[in-house]
């Protein structure tokens, strides 16, 4: 499977109501794991700038990756951004195929 980082701004209604955040959070994640049975999570964070979440799982393709961000979007993100990650070891055998 491959690993995808999906970084997330809430919208500004979302983060007033801290009561309600953890409530947010676990639908959320319901509504992914419903919806997206082979996401695997790795880790999650809360961050200090630009982005409130930083969450780290695997999917099988980018099409579930592409859910997993759309059901962001749909639950009180303002902002998903998804990326791809490749293990740096794997990035090294890769630049050894390059040269």
């Amino acid at each position: 499977m491959a690993t995808y980082i999906l970084l997330t701004k809430l919208t500004p209604e979302v983060t007033q109501d801290l009561r309600n955040r953890e409530k947010i959070g676990k639908q959320w994640k319901k509504k992914v794991s419903e919806k997206c049975p082979e996401v695997k999570w790795v880790a999650h964070y809360a961050l200090l700038g630009r982005y409130d979440f930083m969450d780290i799982y695997e999917a099988p393709n980018e099409e579930v990756a592409a859910k997993v961000s759309l059901i962001t979007l749909s639950t009180g993100a303002l902002q998903a951004e998804s990326w791809s990650a490749l293990p740096y070891s794997r990035f090294l055998e890769i630049a050894d195929e390059v040269e």
